[in-house]
């Protein structure tokens, strides 16, 4: 399957077309390039026909100057064509991947289940980095030695045609053979491409659990998936390599075929004296010269290789939709969101695998398997109620929360927050008025102040620092080492979970949310982050409606209704005191028990 001229055609038109006056002084100095080297060899000529001839010696000394004149600006002029070349690839892979990341990033959350991080690091990267040279240079390269090749035998012809004729053959038989080997090898490249995405997917994946990888003495499994990728990896590279490799062996044999016609030519009609041994020369050197701009199509024939296999994964990646449609125009109150879930019903997609092998390349096409997470699911929230949601391991706590921030749509009923459907709101409008505090906290190699601002220089210190204050956590974080400027180590290491969750909080209270999901935190705190932990999630929840997944019973007090999930469905929902009073509700049952961690 080629990639058609036009995706060829689009890629160069969207990421060029801003730098086009960077394209054009590109083209300029390679076309002067070319011209500089079509008349060094003229100038030799000269040179070596006035020295046979006697001629007068300030005529050598002027075409000695003239050629070294000549071929060092011919060299300056290369080197600036490949730094202006370098940055045009750089400027247009970069916007690409910039593009690349910001479509993945708004796919829908069944699309990540289906690849690993790892994989998505090598197609937003790797398959982007094949086409640098594409970018930069491909075309005008193509073009200008094409150029560079007419030149050389319209030169030739009009020594003679008995010279050029020849050469003209020995060109284009060059060309259609390298043309041929380069159609055997795309596919490989191609495969490559892939294997080398689940690699990286595979090291992503099990680096990041290295910790319980090395604790529960993995490490033997990890090897050897490690090794099996490499041994499936190693005879496709092989291939792809061997038809590159070809390509260079025909190169160098064809040009001393070319070097072979070029030396008979010459003789034959310098002993005829139809030539001068300075016109033997120029018919030697052009042909020599012809393998600058072969060798240079061939090199771009190599990458023309890699780049239709990253063009062809690129495509394939732009080409997969989200299955959130993201067309709400309607918007969200300001102050506190109402909710109400309408008969919702949800189920997962499994992930999809080589069933004979799950950490194989991905099966595609056929209908993925359901797993059943919610069934029925109604209620409603008024503004500014904290609802205390309560359910073992498996109910479907996450899940009802995942569909308020919209990262999954449901297969049967209507999500309502702030009065309006959730798919009538546009995405980023939802997510900015609906908070999730997970669990879970992610924290990034970088300071706190950029932790809980994440990365946004529109907030300034005083904003944060005022977050900070009145969530109660100011003085803990002015307490650090160099405060705001305290660099976090790579995953938030050197801090605790409550005080992870601390971080999180100020990020959720400066984006003032409408409604706030808590996720509790770990009842493995220590007296004192614990205490900090509280005020902090009471100070949050003023004034805004929160859901909050409880894992400890306790931390029911707060809320103003409860509801309690088992196996997908609402096994109990009411007011909270109401529950409590009321001695044969579940509620009040747990609470009797005494059963602190029995829904964790």
């Amino acid at each position: 399957m080629k990639v058609p001229i036009r995706q060829y055609y689009s890629l160069l038109a969207t990421y060029l077309r801003s730098q086009w006056r960077w394209v054009a002084v590109l083209t300029l100095l390679i076309l002067v390039t070319i011209g500089l080297r079509l008349a060094n060899p003229q100038i030799l000529r000269t040179f070596i026909d006035t020295a046979t001839a006697g001629g007068a010696r300030s005529v050598l000394i002027r075409s000695a100057f003239l050629f070294f004149g000549i071929a060092l600006l011919a060299q300056a002029l290369s080197v600036a064509a490949t730094y202006v070349g370098e940055t045009i690839a750089w400027t247009a892979t970069n916007a690409l991947r910039l593009d690349l990341l910001d479509h993945v990033l708004h796919l829908d959350a069944t699309f990540h289940k289906d690849h690993t991080p790892g994989n998505m690091i090598e197609r937003i990267d790797g398959d982007v980095e094949t086409l640098s040279n594409f970018f930069s240079r491909f075309t005008i390269d193509v073009v200008g030695n094409g150029i560079l090749v007419a030149g050389i035998l319209a030169l030739l012809f009009r020594e003679d045609w008995r010279i050029g004729l020849p050469i003209l053959m020995f060109a284009v038989g060059t060309l259609i053979l390298l043309g041929r080997i380069r159609k055997w090898a795309v596919p490989y490249w191609t495969k490559y491409r892939k294997l080398s995405a689940e690699f990286f997917g595979f090291l992503g994946e099990h680096v990041s659990g290295r910790e319980d990888i090395r604790a529960n003495g993995a490490v033997g499994h990890v090897m050897r998936r490690f090794y099996e990728f490499v041994q499936r990896m190693f005879p496709v590279r092989l291939r792809a390599g061997f038809g590159s490799y070809s390509m260079w062996m025909a190169n160098v044999g064809l040009f001393a075929l070319g070097n072979a016609i070029a030396f008979g030519v010459g003789a034959t009609l310098w002993r005829a004296s139809l030539i001068t041994i300075g016109t033997v020369y120029l018919v030697f050197h052009y042909t020599e010269l012809l393998r600058g701009p072969i060798s240079e199509i061939r090199t771009q024939i190599t990458d023309l290789q890699r780049a239709e296999a990253g063009i062809r994964r690129i495509r394939e990646l732009i080409d997969i939709e989200s299955r959130l449609e993201d067309e709400g125009t309607e918007h969200l109150p300001a102050g506190a969101l109402a909710v109400r879930f309408d008969r919702v019903s949800f189920a997962y997609e499994t992930a999809r695998t080589n069933r004979r092998d799950p950490e194989a390349p991905v099966e595609e096409g056929g209908d993925p398997e359901m797993v059943p997470a919610l069934h029925d699911i109604d209620f409603a929230l008024e503004p500014g109620t904290v609802l205390g949601l309560l359910g073992r391991t498996g109910s479907g706590k996450t899940t009802l929360a995942r569909l308020l921030v919209r990262l999954y749509d449901p297969q049967a009923g209507v999500v309502h927050v702030g009065g309006r459907p959730v798919g009538s709101v546009p995405i980023a409008e939802l997510r900015g008025a609906v908070r999730k505090v997970s669990q879970e906290v992610r924290l990034f190699r970088a300071t706190i102040r950029d932790n809980v601002r994440l990365f946004d220089p529109a907030v300034s210190d005083a904003c944060v620092l005022d977050a900070l204050e009145h969530l109660g956590i100011r003085e803990w974080v002015l307490g650090l080492p160099d405060g705001l400027d305290t660099v976090l180590a790579a995953e938030g290491g050197g801090l605790s979970a409550g005080q992870s969750q601390l971080i999180a909080l100020g990020r959720a209270f400066l984006a003032d949310p409408g409604l706030v999901i808590l996720d509790e935190a770990s009842s493995r705190l220590d007296p004192a982050t614990e205490a900090l932990l509280e005020i902090a999630v009471d100070r949050l929840l003023e004034d805004r409606t929160a859901i909050i997944i409880a894992h400890r019973l306790s931390t029911v007090e707060r809320a103003d209704r409860i509801l309690i999930l088992e196996d997908g469905r609402i096994a109990e929902v009411g007011a909270r005191r109401d529950l409590v009073a009321d001695p044969h509700s579940r509620l009040s049952r747990l609470l009797q028990a005494g059963l602190e961690e029995v829904l964790a």
